[in-house]
């Protein structure tokens, strides 16, 4: 396990993009795996099972984040506080047209997955059993879907407030 250490740091930097928050979860991951060694398979693929470990940890901790108070922008507010739309249809336009454009960057197994969650909104083991693929496998290209379009449509900003998927 202690060999893994060095992978582990890269996978958590890979998904967190923050040096703080990697650490926490490679060691959230390392006291996990530690709790569930009797569930290890001796033989099998020590990183393997690590990295799902991991993989779980931030897609759980990502999903409390998701489902928590949603922020918007002070120039929004006021749109909310007049009870008018935050946007207006060009804007609606516009953004899909964006977004049509992003999609079409992804490669094909990402657009796939986007399509079978964010817009036929199956679950992730639907989508799993659909394409064949782990449930992990699944959760992964989505996690790696939706910020490659985040960086199509925004660039390196990470301060957007407003959603799309």
């Amino acid at each position: 396990m202690v060999a893994q250490i060095p992978q582990l740091r890269c996978y958590a930097h890979s998904l967190t993009r923050e040096p703080e928050r990697a650490q926490d979860l490679v060691q959230d991951c390392l006291q996990r795996a530690f709790e569930k060694l009797h569930l290890w398979k001796q033989g099998t693929n020590m990183r393997a099972w690590l990295f799902t470990i991991m993989h779980n940890i931030h897609a759980n901790a990502a999903k409390r984040f998701n489902t928590g108070p949603q922020f918007v922008s002070m120039e929004q507010t006021e749109h909310l506080n007049n009870h008018e739309p935050v946007l207006d249809h060009k804007d609606d336009a516009l953004i899909m047209q964006d977004l049509e454009a992003a999609l079409r960057l992804l490669s094909s197994e990402h657009r796939e997955i986007i399509y079978l969650v964010c817009i036929e909104e199956l679950k992730y083991n639907q989508v799993a059993s659909i394409l064949d693929l782990p449930l992990g496998t699944v959760m992964s290209r989505l996690y790696r879907a939706r910020e490659q379009l985040r960086q199509h449509l925004y660039g390196d900003s990470k301060n957007n407030v407003r959603r799309l998927l």
